[in-house]
């Protein structure tokens, strides 16, 4: 027998802890020291990490928000125990940065939305957040053990990191000129639909942006963040045109809405 083939059979026989396939070419020897080549040659499976579970805010918002993305303020209040909770699991499971960009940005834009209602809640009752002093450079809470504020949040991960102006669409800042807040949490799964609804969402109200031909008057976060919206070949009239039901042009003269700080409450 050759050389190779004796290999083959030392190896099978080790790897399934029986000798009578050899034929007698192994002994109890031979099969303890094969064993931990065949054990070394075997794949290693690693466990693949569940994502995030945000079923506890989509409960939560599924509540206390309405079709238009009103707020009932006073309902998230009565449940404050399981809101902190969710809170609590955000601030001790942050996302890896080998997870999946959708897993992320989901997991960063829940995030964001679930700590403004919290500081809603803190300063409770409150006619706008502009109420609260620098309420968007306020460090309240913590993710990962790092104190941080929701301007960490926007700018220093989601603008920064993930680069997709549409998360402007989705972040909300409790009051009415801010997209609404969508009634269900982010997934990874959904992460690019719900992205895409918000969007037509925002652009199609009224109260947010007024379109025709001629003349648009846009939402401020057109102007604001007109380099987000400028970027990778595109402009702040395409990305309008991706959404609006109502088709603006390079020729569309375009002004800015004034923006409304009042509570987004029902």
């Amino acid at each position: 027998m050759s050389l190779y083939r004796t290999f083959l059979l030392t190896a099978l026989c080790a790897s399934t802890l029986t000798t009578s396939a050899c034929n007698g070419t192994t002994s109890a020897t031979d099969e303890t020291a094969a064993a931990p080549a065949a054990l070394a040659a075997a794949p290693v499976v690693a466990p693949v990490a569940a994502a995030f579970d945000h079923s506890a805010f989509d409960r939560l918002l599924k509540k206390y928000v309405n079709a238009r993305g009103q707020v009932n303020y006073k309902g998230f209040k009565s449940e404050e125990k399981a809101f902190n909770a969710y809170l609590a699991k955000l601030s001790q499971n942050p996302p890896k940065t080998a997870d999946p960009k959708a897993e992320q940005m989901a997991f960063w834009t829940n995030a964001y939305n679930a700590y403004t209602i919290r500081l809603i809640l803190d300063n409770y009752p409150l006619k706008s957040i502009k109420d609260i002093g620098e309420p968007w450079k306020k460090m309240f809470f913590s993710i990962g053990g790092t104190k941080m504020s929701l301007d960490d949040i926007e700018h220093g991960i989601l603008r920064k990191k993930f680069n997709d102006p549409r998360i402007h669409f989705a972040l909300v800042c409790a009051s009415i000129s801010c997209p609404p807040l969508r009634p269900e949490a982010y997934t990874a799964a959904r992460l690019n639909a719900q992205l895409d609804a918000q969007g037509r969402a925002f652009l199609n109200d009224t109260g947010k942006n007024k379109l025709s031909a001629a003349s648009a008057q846009l939402s401020s976060y057109f102007d604001w963040y007109k380099d987000d919206w400028n970027q990778n070949g595109q402009s702040v009239v395409k990305w309008v045109n991706k959404y609006a039901k109502t088709k603006i042009s390079d020729n569309t003269k375009i002004g800015y809405m004034d923006y409304n700080w009042n509570l987004n409450e029902q």
